[in-house]
């Protein structure tokens, strides 16, 4: 049975070219980076030159670029180190209720240090609003983290006008832009951030490596003490082979964008034309309008979303009913909660993230199989007769 990938905001396959290019670090490139020897000058210099190719994917410069094992750490590193070199400044932290887990369990950590969260609500739209953003700056707000596009619903924020208000504030603004960098144009001056996280493996990189954008002149703590690798803030060994595939997924991200974000926004518009078409009481969570090109998560009344993909396994069809950092978790998604659906609602979701591979018979394909999913566990539910 042919194997039909939609599930490109989990994770993606690492692109041939970036395998290629990763294969020589795992054997006779395979010097250390703070060695002074010959094999420890190619390693540092594979690595600067990885610095500059991810910098210009982001519009930065090379010295701004801090590599980590992804956008987890990247995003503690953020938060924690803002909140900790600043402290004296402030104690107050901004962010959303939407956010992923690696932010608001940072989060909740740092109030454990005696910092304070304000987590901002959101349209049922899942945007941001800037005037309860406004509202929400104390005196001692130190720190706004938004994340750029949602990995469940594929909500993109403004911004730039976040960026601007926290610029004229003077706060530092930081965002995790995982899902959107490589799939949308990612521009760290246009949007006004500070820090800014990004993962490999969501742009057709390995697993295990990431990066963090810092600002020149931004101050932050180190949360890894060690040999003071990456400008001492992020001690340990580089992963060399990991950051070049990381640099190679950048240059083809920036090569291949324009042509793959409309082609995927036309397979996205034509998957829900084509299901909404034929099933009743269902719907799209989120906006249609500010999305990223291949995000869809559908909702579903009358039958569970963990039905409906294990159905779609069934038929060689990968797709996710939330993100896959909570996937194993029985409560509600709490990105679907704050838009204001109902427990039930949220348990009728469907999240179907299109990729590089995908192709119009693929979703003509999984629509006729959503199509008979749905009217097969409906017809067995009481609710649904």
């Amino acid at each position: 049975m042919k194997r039909i990938y939609m599930d490109h905001s989990a994770t993606t396959p690492v692109a041939p070219e970036v395998l290629a290019a990763m294969l020589p670090y795992f054997g006779e490139k395979f010097g250390n980076a703070s060695s002074l020897h010959r094999s420890g000058r190619e390693a540092k210099e594979a690595l600067e030159d990885s610095r500059e190719k991810v910098a210009a994917l982001l519009g930065a410069r090379a010295e701004e670029i801090i590599f980590t094992s992804g956008g987890t750490e990247s995003d503690n590193l953020a938060l924690k180190g803002i909140a900790r070199k600043n402290r004296k400044l402030g104690k107050h932290i901004i962010t959303t209720q939407i956010e992923h887990p690696a932010i608001l369990e940072t989060c909740r950590a740092l109030e454990k240090e005696g910092f304070e969260v304000t987590y901002l609500p959101v349209t049922g739209e899942g945007l941001v609003e800037l005037s309860t953003l406004e509202a929400s700056i104390r005196p001692d707000t130190i720190l706004i983290s938004v994340m750029h596009a949602n990995n469940e619903v594929g909500t993109i924020q403004p911004l730039e006008e976040i960026g601007r208000l926290a610029a004229e504030r003077d706060i530092y603004l930081h965002s995790d832009a995982v899902q959107s960098v490589g799939k949308i144009p990612v521009n760290v001056d246009d949007l006004g951030v500070d820090l800014l996280s990004l993962s490999a493996h969501k742009l057709y990189g390995p697993k295990g490596v990431g990066a963090l954008y810092i600002r020149k002149g931004t101050k932050l703590e180190s949360i890894i003490q060690g040999g003071g690798h990456e400008r001492r803030l992020r001690s340990g060994t580089e992963n060399i082979s990991g950051i070049v595939g990381l640099a190679r997924a950048a240059e083809l991200a920036e090569r291949d964008m324009p042509r793959e974000a409309e082609r995927l926004a036309g397979l996205r518009d034509r998957l829900a034309e084509l299901v909404l078409g034929k099933v009743k009481d269902a719907w799209i969570n989120g906006t249609m309008k500010k999305r990223l090109p291949g995000n869809l998560n559908f909702g579903f009344k009358y039958v569970e979303g963990e039905s409906l993909l294990l159905f779609l396994d069934s038929k060689g069809i990968c797709v996710s009913t939330g993100s896959a950092c909570s996937s194993h978790k029985l409560e509600p998604s709490h990105v679907l909660m704050s838009l204001g659906l109902k427990a039930e609602e949220c348990h009728g979701s469907l999240r179907i993230t299109l990729g590089m591979s995908n192709t119009l018979d693929e979703v003509e394909y999984v629509a006729e199989s959503i199509v008979e999913a749905v009217e097969r566990f409906r017809g067995i539910s009481a609710l649904g007769r």
